[in-house]
């Protein structure tokens, strides 16, 4: 299961960062890495983007990058 496929108001558990190279980076940088809490506040009507809270503080992340957020 993916953060794209998560619905609104379930926390979930990161288990490993499916990008490469700058992609994987850019996650990591949001404070998003293996083990993290990462609460789904919103998704917007076509998917895109989802809203999450991350270490205390709220994220919008694109369909594109959720994809690559393997979840336990």
């Amino acid at each position: 299961m993916t953060l794209r496929d998560v619905k609104t108001g379930q926390t979930v558990t990161v288990e490993k960062l499916l990008g490469e190279g700058a992609v994987k980076r850019r996650i990591m940088d949001m404070g998003i890495t293996k083990g993290t809490e990462i609460y789904v506040r919103k998704v917007a009507p076509l998917g895109d983007p989802v809203e999450v809270t991350v270490r205390g503080y709220e994220l919008s992340i694109r369909k594109a990058d959720a994809e690559l957020i393997q979840l336990k």
